[in-house]
């Protein structure tokens, strides 16, 4: 079998998608969508994106700069004019030898950027009626003009002797939100009366009341025809450069005002604009769009990108998106289609942008979940999973697998992964195989190939050994199962290793797990919520089990053993609760609370004159921890209990592997005058040399060893080469689980110095005790 990559794993997992992972994902594509299309909505209609959009035609324009057709010239009152013939306002002859001068040189027509609506000689208009009848062709400039004395729109004519004589045109313009001129009117109404526009009267285009088009200025305006109107009237130009041209007579100089802002160009005067206007008509005209067209297409494209199952066509409808916004724009306008990309371009960036997120986070949180060695998924992958209802889940454990990759470098360790999963596979049926640390793996399957005979079957296949480079591996394999589809999956997952552990435990090759045990392991969770209020309540106590001296049977002292009475539970095994306090770091208040107590009981009897020593269990966590000896300090120093009377009892295994902090500690207890026990003594590992480092007065022999001396030779000269050698070291010697007068009489023939078991007493609450003490009860052995 073949160990996916990362990156082909990745994909496999993304699309494992369970229906409420779908119906989510649709939820939040539907949210993005809506929002994205709402933001896009409100900035085309209110028009924010004008100024982006403005420098973003100016760009494509650039793109296509080309010279104007040379068929319309401008007759310009420059500043050269007006030096050669005078300050602006001209009189009105001036006008007539132009439109003269213009005739007689063939021009097509001649149209006037200038406003001829104030008062003149009356020669002078009766020369310049002539002048437009003999010349036929003139056309003259009208507009809508704010009064500056109102704040009123007022009609801006020419006076009413000429309108018999010329047509009129409007001159009036638009500008955008950026102060910008793109687009000019077809037609403009004015005093009711509709007007063509200049700039379509020279292209000789009619178009709707009211409609306009944009203006393309990728025409580069800077080559537009231009003679000074002071040469024409001078007669200094070239009349065949003007024959069959369109004229057009207007203001070029800065002084006289009318200067605008030509996009792309700079600043230039009006008359450029409408040039620019009618080339483009003449070139065919230009369309727009605007930008709800192109948002409509968007749509339909951001949709198929969110919501399309193939990723084949979402990365099309992407690429459609950003040709439209990119490419699209360059080719329209060298068709002569404008349209406006922003609403559209924040769509696609909002909805591609936010696919792109998500699937991100999907990546990120799939590579999280592929095991860096092997590329298999990990047991996180796993618990992501949706578990049909009768689904098995299956978990195995490679016990050596540690010990084995340990000196391995990578390449061998993912080999001998495919060996393992390859195995496997058989028994999985195709289903996708987890690996997790440690030797630990995982799949999904149905109870149809889970039954006894198939893993017995698959067992078999780790009987033979593992190949890798060159080298044959044992593995040692267990199964565990859970078959249980009311828990969770991750549950689930934990309870399967958690028999197939205990199939090794066992000797077992695999086992089920147990849902009865899950009970149990609530409970015990639950212990830990109800100890720290137990204490405070009174629920837990401190039992004691008293200790005789063998040679005269008199109580000498007890051990302090904790015990817990709960309302519902009742009494509640010490081993249960103390085990999980300890291991849960939980077990300083506990400890805390018995010593407490054992040293006021202590220190009632010494008031009382009775000796009397008291011993308590140590966990060896405490031992590790700075607080431990003041604590035991202040104990003693409140209660006046002379240090000699307490006893801390260690268990072996403790106490040989306590690290070199825990022996300065005990080593710190005793220089105080406090007993150190070694408790359990011969159920751990320790040697005679380190058994001489622990600084204990006392040593306890396990009740293992201590129940069978009566009848067991190799016990009783087990317990009484304990005896002498503590004795040799100069340590007293406590017997453990003492529970007949015959193992007591062995104890005092072997010289033991103590005992503590059921013949003495069971453990007990303090009054039973204190009426045994007080009764002087002797304890003798047979």
């Amino acid at each position: 079998m073949t160990v996916l990559r990362p990156n082909r794993l990745l994909t496999r997992l993304a699309r494992q998608e369970g229906p409420e992972d779908v119906a989510a994902r649709r939820q939040s594509g539907l949210k993005i969508l809506l929002w994205s299309t709402l933001a896009a909505l409100v900035i085309g209609v209110l028009g924010l994106a004008e100024p982006i959009e403005g420098k973003l035609h100016d760009m494509r324009d650039r793109l296509r700069t080309h010279a104007p057709s040379g068929d319309i010239v401008i007759v310009g009152v420059d500043d050269k004019s007006l030096e050669q013939v005078g300050p602006w306002p001209w009189p009105r002859m001036r006008h007539v030898e132009l439109v003269d001068r213009l005739s007689a040189a063939g021009v097509d027509r001649i149209f006037f950027d200038l406003f001829f609506n104030t008062k003149a000689p009356a020669r002078d208009h009766r020369a310049f009626v002539n002048a437009l009848d003999k010349a036929g062709n003139v056309y003259l400039a009208a507009m809508r003009v704010q009064d500056q004395a109102t704040g009123l729109m007022r009609a801006k004519l020419p006076r009413a002797e000429y309108l018999k004589h010329a047509k009129v045109v409007s001159v009036s313009i638009r500008y955008t939100s950026s102060n910008a001129i793109r687009r000019m009117a077809y037609v403009n109404t004015i005093e009711g009366v509709k007007l063509p526009s200049m700039s379509a009267e020279i292209a000789r285009v009619r178009g709707p009341a009211d409609a306009t088009f944009p203006i393309d200025y990728a025409i580069d305006l800077r080559k537009q025809p231009f003679i000074s109107a002071g040469d024409i009237l001078s007669g200094r130009f070239d009349p065949v450069r003007l024959r069959g041209k369109t004229i057009v007579v207007a203001a070029a100089s800065n002084e006289m005002g009318d200067v605008y802002y030509v996009p792309g160009q700079g600043q230039m005067n009006g008359v450029f604009v409408h040039v620019a206007a009618a080339e483009t008509l003449k070139e065919g005209g230009a369309y727009h769009w605007g930008w709800l067209t192109p948002l409509a297409v968007m749509l339909a494209i951001a949709s198929t990108n969110l919501f399309a199952h193939l990723r084949s066509t979402r990365r099309a409808a992407v690429a459609a998106g950003i040709a439209i916004v990119t490419i699209g724009p360059v080719v329209a306008e060298a068709q002569g289609i404008v349209y406006d990309i922003l609403p559209s371009a924040l769509l696609l960036s909002a909805t591609a942008g936010a696919r792109a997120w998500t699937r991100f986070r999907q990546s990120y949180k799939v590579l999280g979940n592929i095991n860096s060695v092997s590329g298999l998924p990990n047991l996180a992958a796993l618990r992501d999973q949706v578990a049909a209802p009768n689904t098995v889940i299956v978990g195995a454990r490679i016990r050596n697998f540690a010990e084995i990759t340990s000196s391995f470098p990578i390449e061998n360790e993912r080999a001998l992964v495919e060996q393992i999963v390859a195995r496997f596979a058989l028994g999985a049926r195709g289903a996708q195989i987890y690996q997790g640390d440690e030797g630990v793996f995982a799949w999904l399957s149905t109870p149809e190939v889970t039954g006894p005979d198939q893993l017995d079957a698959l067992h078999a296949l780790f009987r033979s050994p593992a190949l890798v480079d060159g080298r044959p591996i044992d593995l040692s394999m267990t199964l565990g199962l859970d078959a249980d589809p009311s828990r969770t999956l991750p549950n689930r997952l934990g309870a399967t290793l958690v028999a197939a552990d205990e199939a090794a435990t066992e000797g077992l090759r695999w086992k089920v797990y147990d849902p009865a045990k899950l009970a149990d392991a609530e409970w015990k969770l639950s212990l830990l919520g109800q100890l720290d209020a137990a204490i405070d309540s009174g629920e837990i106590w401190v039992a004691y089990q008293p200790q005789i001296d063998i040679a005269s049977g008199a109580i000498i002292g007890a051990e302090a053993l904790v015990r817990w009475s709960h309302p519902e539970k009742g009494e509640v095994s010490p081993i249960e609760f103390v085990i999980a306090a300890e291991q849960h770091n939980r077990i300083d208040k506990l400890t805390a609370f018995v010593l407490r107590d054992a040293v006021r009981v202590a220190a009632d009897f010494h008031a009382r004159g009775i000796g009397f020593d008291v011993a308590v269990n140590m966990s060896a966590r405490l031992l590790e921890k700075p607080g431990l000896v003041p604590m035991v300090q202040r104990l003693l120093a409140e209660t006046d209990l002379p240090a000699e009377r307490l006893t801390l009892e260690v268990t072996e295994s403790a106490a040989m592997s306590s690290g070199r902090a825990s022996i300065r500690t005990l080593e710190e207890i005793g220089s105080l005058g406090i007993n150190v026990s070694i408790d359990d003594y011969g159920t751990g590992f320790s040697t005679l040399e380190y058994f001489k480092k622990i600084p204990a007065t006392e040593v306890k022999i396990d009740r293992s060893f201590v129940a069978a001396i009566d009848r067991n030779g190799s016990d009783r000269l087990m317990v009484r080469s304990t005896i002498e050698l503590a004795h040799s070291l100069g340590r007293s010697v406590v017997a453990e689980g003492v529970e007949t007068p015959e193992i007591l009489s062995q104890l005092a023939k072997l010289g033991c110095d103590r005992a503590q078991g059921y013949l003495i007493g069971r453990p007990m609450k303090l009054d039973r005790l204190t009426d045994m003490i007080d009764r002087r009860t002797i304890v003798r052995a047979a």
